[in-house]
């Protein structure tokens, strides 16, 4: 990309949608197209290919899709594959029609199966089943992946796509029943120090073992690998180390202040045992994190607490 190439961001206001906008403005790429959901539906393939045809982007970085933590991708499998579905093929195909120059895919670490060898390896992927509690969100993401890497194979498109792992960070989702692991924790363990209670229930036995990778990091690495990675392989983008979520609840704890109890409810799914990636190809082209987790769940703190209702 060059700083007056026209950027499509599909899915800006999301929490890497929105730090992604601002880190390219920041690094003065100054041609950035973006539409709110009210005006454009990606689920919707007419809206998605009239919108692409008329303001013909150069780039797209595909960060739309729906998101949740593991009591919604519960609730709403369907919701999870159909939205993630649908938005992916419709952008992939619009991009594929109008000529996009370099489209990037935004996966998950969740499309690795259940069971997965650890650390996980891009060559890991369909190698056995998908963990239960997110199945539907997990196939709705390895479709798109594999369309992006169809269409390279079959039409020659430049389409590449980066996996994370667990995310957070500013601008995080925060309400309890919708959220990700650490926004979930930061805002319980916050409400009950705030209010002297004197124990907060987590889910699960903490034991499962997470990654996780603070947002300006992801957005980092997505930069670096539109302007730099054009392999058909995925490639992993991780921070190469994992927590337990019984180690991370007690470091929230102690970020926050909080003097009481966890208690874990052990009827409560952990999910996948441990999801450690092996991110060896992005570190081996000299690319690498800058966040470590205390100063980033300090740093997600604070901006929960400027933030909060």
């Amino acid at each position: 990309m060059n700083k007056n190439s026209k950027i499509y961001i599909a899915g800006h206001e999301g929490m890497v949608g929105t730090i992604l906008h601002q880190e390219l403005l920041s690094r003065n790429y100054s041609n950035i197209v973006t539409a709110r959901f009210e005006d454009l539906d990606l689920r919707n393939q007419m809206e998605a290919f009239t919108f692409i045809e008329n303001e013909k982007p150069e780039y797209i970085f595909l960060i739309a899709g729906k998101v949740g933590g593991i009591q919604a991708n519960i609730d709403h499998p369907g919701e999870f594959l159909y939205d993630n579905l649908t938005i992916s093929a419709n952008v992939i195909e619009s991009a594929r029609k109008n000529n996009v120059r370099k489209l990037l895919v935004l996966g998950s670490s969740c499309i690795y199966p259940r069971l997965c060898p650890q650390p996980m390896q891009e060559s890991h992927l369909l190698s056995g089943p998908l963990e239960p509690t997110n199945e539907g969100y997990a196939i709705g993401k390895i479709a798109g992946l594999k369309l992006s890497q169809y269409y390279r194979k079959q039409y020659g498109c430049n389409f590449i796509a980066a996996i994370p792992p667990n995310l957070y960070g500013p601008g995080d989702n925060f309400i309890t029943d919708d959220s990700h692991v650490i926004s979930a924790l930061i805002k319980k363990i916050h409400e009950a120090s705030e209010n002297k209670i004197s124990e907060v229930k987590v889910w699960g036995t903490g034991s499962a073992r997470r990654e996780f990778m603070y947002n300006r990091d992801l957005v980092d690495s997505l930069i670096f690998l539109m302007n730099h990675y054009n392999d058909d392989e995925h490639i992993n983008v991780g921070s190469g180390t994992d927590i337990s979520i019984k180690e991370l609840a007690n470091m929230i704890k102690g970020i926050v202040g909080f003097n009481g109890e966890l208690i874990w409810d052990e009827s409560k799914p952990d999910g996948m045992p441990k999801k450690l990636m092996d991110s060896s190809r992005i570190f081996d082209m000299k690319w690498s994190p800058k966040v470590d987790l205390f100063e980033g769940l300090s740093k997600t703190y604070e901006w929960y607490l400027q933030n909060k209702e």
